[in-house]
């Protein structure tokens, strides 16, 4: 069972209100449906959805859609259920907004007044045509999909009511509205009443956002470990310049002491290297104080060097 499969499932099984059963089936039948004068035909993947769809339409029209059960072997063997309805299907179309006065109605017509429509709305649409990706398996994806840019513009509008901030592609002949963020995806997923999807979803979400937070320390680490053994080694080198040039004899006793220190320990941060003399000579001194002394070493190195090109 896929991820979306099992959101969809339990979306399938929670409450709701007639209002909220006439609003879900408008998402889901302008969404999802084959549409002709006497008959709306919906075809359906999910057998829990299915179910609600079908007792959706009881209690909103009491009708009994005919259901027709399929087996498909194409690629892999998945169930079909086909829902048709051929009951009072003008007057069916007409309560759900779909159709009004012989034409379909815009997407802005519905006039969702309550946050609790909005909800079993966007729930219908999820159902008929949304997917999420397993963020197990990749990265953070919610999308739906519609035939309409104006559906497409509706629903991030829509979306965007809740703080869901949606973008529209064009992806063929159709319209993805799709989510990159986690954070929303988890709110959608709230709105719908999806409790175990979300628990996983911020389970796997967690656990993500700490390995990376991981990766992104030991990099860090690395990164200040590779400057700090790149700072020892030019030391040593101006040191050996020191040496070669004879100039250590112009330094003070202290000087001499932490390039003796710097020497035998040229892989250690300041603090370390400073932590180490303090230690071991007991004459206290800091990371600041390390780094005075070599710039005055660096100083001595650039006058001498400047004497000699003139």
């Amino acid at each position: 069972m896929t991820y979306t499969t099992s959101i969809k499932e339990e979306i399938a099984h929670t409450s709701f209100s007639p209002i909220e059963s006439i609003c879900e089936l408008a998402a889901f039948i302008r969404y999802d449906a084959k549409i002709s004068k006497k008959k709306i035909e919906l075809t359906i993947e999910n057998g829990a959805v299915a179910r609600r769809i079908y007792k959706l339409l009881k209690i909103s029209f009491n009708i009994n859609a005919k259901i027709i059960y399929r087996t498909q072997r194409k690629f892999r063997t998945r169930n079909i259920y086909i829902l048709e309805i051929t009951q009072n299907v003008d007057s069916i179309l007409e309560k759900l907004n779909i159709i009004k006065e012989g034409k379909k109605t815009l997407p802005e017509e519905y006039f969702l007044a309550s946050k609790e429509e909005k909800v079993a709305f966007l729930k219908g649409l999820f159902l008929s045509s949304g997917s999420i990706n397993d963020p197990k398996n990749s990265g953070y994806h919610l999308e739906f999909v519609v035939n309409i840019k104006r559906d497409a513009e509706y629903i991030t509008k829509l979306l965007s009511e809740f703080s869901i901030i949606a973008k529209i592609l064009k992806r063929g002949n159709h319209y993805m509205i799709y989510i990159k963020s986690a954070e929303m995806i988890s709110d959608l997923l709230k709105l719908f009443g999806a409790i175990n999807s979300l628990f996983y979803f911020e389970d796997i979400r967690i656990y993500r956002d700490h390995k990376n937070m991981v990766n992104r320390l030991n990099n860090c680490e690395i990164a200040n470990q590779e400057k700090i053994i790149k700072t020892g080694l030019k030391q040593i080198s101006e040191i050996q310049y020191l040496k070669d040039n004879n100039l250590l004899d112009l330094l003070d006793e202290r000087t001499k002491e932490i390039i003796e220190y710097r020497q035998k320990y040229p892989e250690v941060s300041y603090q370390e290297l400073a932590e180490i003399i303090t230690s071991e000579t007991s004459k206290p001194i800091g990371k600041s104080g390390i780094n005075h002394y070599f710039i005055k070493i660096k100083k001595l190195i650039q006058n001498h060097q400047l004497k000699n090109n003139k």
